[in-house]
């Protein structure tokens, strides 16, 4: 094997569980989330020799991963069909903590985008305050800030939303 494929191989085992769990968190279907990461690892495949710091290597993934989302939403064509013609069965098995989990993620969707990120960079990867600005080209002040404002929305969501199951409930 030659050196850009060591290197290659190497980044793929090291990041691709984080890379492809960034993309779910930001995309909410495993297949499309599965193109994007596959896309992604082409790209990086294409410029490895631009990735100079292999410290920035993870950085330098979730870039191409958010752009690569974005790219999808270029020149979208949303398919329609008919929802009386074409029943959806739910076949899904649920566990408590698979519950808790999908309970946890539709919280964090109901931030808006400038809170939800920052935040998921912090959960997902624990990327601290310097970390994230670079990540998304912003002050560390106004990242500790939506890191602040965000934690703070989840609360507040979270005592409502249990606020409203004891109503239900009593």
């Amino acid at each position: 094997m030659n050196e850009k494929q060591q290197r290659y191989e190497a980044l793929v085992h090291a990041f691709h569980a984080d890379i492809y769990r960034y993309a779910f968190y930001l995309i909410k279907d495993k297949s499309i989330a599965e193109d994007v990461v596959q896309e992604t690892f082409l790209r990086a495949w294409r410029s490895l020799d631009a990735l100079k710091d292999e410290k920035a290597a993870k950085a330098w993934l979730i870039t191409i991963v958010r752009r690569e989302n974005a790219r999808r939403f270029e020149k979208k064509q949303f398919d329609t069909v008919d929802i009386d013609t074409n029943p959806v069965v739910d076949d899904t098995v649920f566990t408590e903590q698979s519950l808790q989990e999908a309970d946890m993620q539709r919280l964090l969707l109901m931030l808006s985008e400038p809170y939800r990120e920052p935040l998921i960079l912090q959960l997902l990867f624990g990327y601290s305050g310097d970390e994230i600005a670079t990540q998304l080209n912003l002050n560390k002040n106004t990242v500790m800030s939506r890191l602040f404002r965000a934690r703070n929305q989840l609360k507040e969501l979270l005592s409502k939303q249990n606020g409203e199951k004891g109503r239900h409930n009593g």
